[in-house]
């Protein structure tokens, strides 16, 4: 379906038009990848862990042992501070678990603006003028502008038929891919 994305114009003459004029509408198509489940990997050499007294209330445990857990993530920057537990093996699972957290929420936000770049460079504006195929009821046929190539019966097209027009494209993008490489039909 990659060869979907663009503007689909669409050309009808509705029901309710008196005088038999055509309508054009335009819908904007984006294919985009699956997006696979992000998994946070923190590797331990990209972490330096600093150990120390806790502060505030506690009593007596808290002046004598370094309990509490400061991580860096050095590729990022992010520090990460945990004292609530009683032990430095407890502040430690805790604040790694926070680290893993902040590291997802940074992932999320630049998959979502990857998909965000990539959606709008497929449809670009929306303007009719961008349009990659029209739907032409009246005349019963669909163009694709991108190749050139029209075929009739659009019933049968919107009911899924579109092998014709993918082989077109496929085997237009082949030689495209064959003319950026740099072969010709001569050699």
């Amino acid at each position: 379906m990659k060869y979907e994305s663009g503007v689909h114009r669409v050309q009808r003459i509705p029901v309710t038009e008196a005088s038999g004029r055509i309508h054009t509408s335009t819908a904007t198509v984006a294919v985009l990848a699956e997006v696979d489940e992000v998994e946070i990997e923190v590797k331990p050499d990209d972490i330096k862990m600093d150990i120390f007294h806790a502060s505030g209330h506690g009593g007596q445990n808290v002046q004598k042992v370094s309990t509490a857990v400061r991580l860096t993530h050095l590729p990022t920057g992010i520090v990460v501070t945990c004292q609530d537990q009683r032990s430095q093996l407890q502040n430690k699972i805790r604040a790694m678990g926070v680290l893993r957290a902040r590291l997802y929420e940074i992932e999320i936000e630049r998959r979502q603006r990857e998909i965000t770049e990539a959606r709008r460079s497929q449809v670009g504006t929306g303007e009719r003028a961008e349009k990659i195929r029209t739907y032409n009821f009246p005349q019963d046929r669909v163009t694709d502008h991108r190749i050139g190539l029209t075929l009739h019966n659009l019933p049968r097209i919107l009911d899924g038929d579109l092998d014709a027009m993918i082989d077109a494209l496929i085997l237009e993008d082949q030689a495209e891919m064959l003319k950026a490489a740099g072969v010709t039909d001569g050699v």
